[in-house]
């Protein structure tokens, strides 16, 4: 990792108590930039800035809500003034669409969609007033490009997220906001590792191209492409990370 590739820029990233936003704090973290990290659950925010202090990072939480605009006016005012912005605040579930729940859809896409959009226009204000311009990253997914089974509400959201991350590239453009999208594919994860052990996830690997999983280190360079100053004349792209999930046949 470029060690000082973002000093002196100040990073907010959404979902940081677990999974992918937890890594990508890190990664952001250990490559200079100062940590502002937000979720729900205070408990492991503390843990995740003990973590980052440890290897001599500079970070610091905020509670945020993202489905709740009052918290995400909030938890952005006490970020301060954010160069980078990471949502990574993400939920979903695994389900035949005719048993997912009108409650399940709002879930989903209150947190998926409605929180992207509250945080990355609270943030872009910011960033305009300021005049420095800025970096903002909607973490997206393969699934927003493609179909699955059992996982309707969820695609949606990454469908829509896309959308947006498109519209706000055009939209902010004219104040030095870029807003680009990092899709990522299949991840080996603590939450979907039994699954890819089993026969169906082991199928579904020899699938992919590579006949492999990505790890959270496949996105550490991507992330940083995008958060960077390398991603200067980079609005409105979505980047994805998948092994040629893409690009594999019928």
């Amino acid at each position: 990792m470029p060690k000082g590739l973002l000093a002196g820029k100040r990073a907010l990233i959404t979902g940081a108590s677990s999974g992918l936003g937890r890594q990508f704090a890190n990664i952001l973290v250990r490559a200079g930039a100062h940590g502002v990290v937000a979720a729900r659950r205070t408990e492991a925010l503390d843990t995740l800035i003990a973590e980052i202090a440890a290897y001599g990072g500079s970070a610091e939480a905020v509670v945020m809500d993202v489905t709740d605009r009052k918290s995400v006016i909030n938890g952005v005012a006490q970020a301060g003034a954010v160069d980078i912005l990471v949502n990574a605040a993400g939920v979903t579930n695994s389900k035949p669409v005719l048993d997912q729940t009108e409650a399940d859809y709002e879930l989903i896409l209150g947190t998926n969609l409605k929180g992207a959009f509250l945080t990355a226009t609270e943030v872009a204000r910011g960033m305009r007033d300021r005049k420095r311009g800025g970096s903002i990253i909607n973490i997206a997914s393969i699934l927003g490009l493609r179909q699955a089974g059992h996982v309707t509400p969820y695609a949606i959201s990454k469908a829509a997220v896309i959308q947006l991350t498109k519209q706000l590239a055009l939209e902010l453009a004219r104040y030095g906001i870029r807003v680009n999208a990092l899709a990522p594919g299949y991840v080996d994860t603590a939450l979907n590792h039994s699954f890819f052990t089993s026969d169906a996830g082991s199928d579904l690997v020899q699938r992919n191209p590579m006949r492999r999983l990505g790890t959270l280190e496949d996105l550490e360079a991507p992330l940083l492409l995008l958060a960077s100053d390398g991603s200067n004349y980079m609005t409105g792209s979505v980047l994805t990370v998948d092994g040629g999930h893409m690009v594999s046949t019928l």
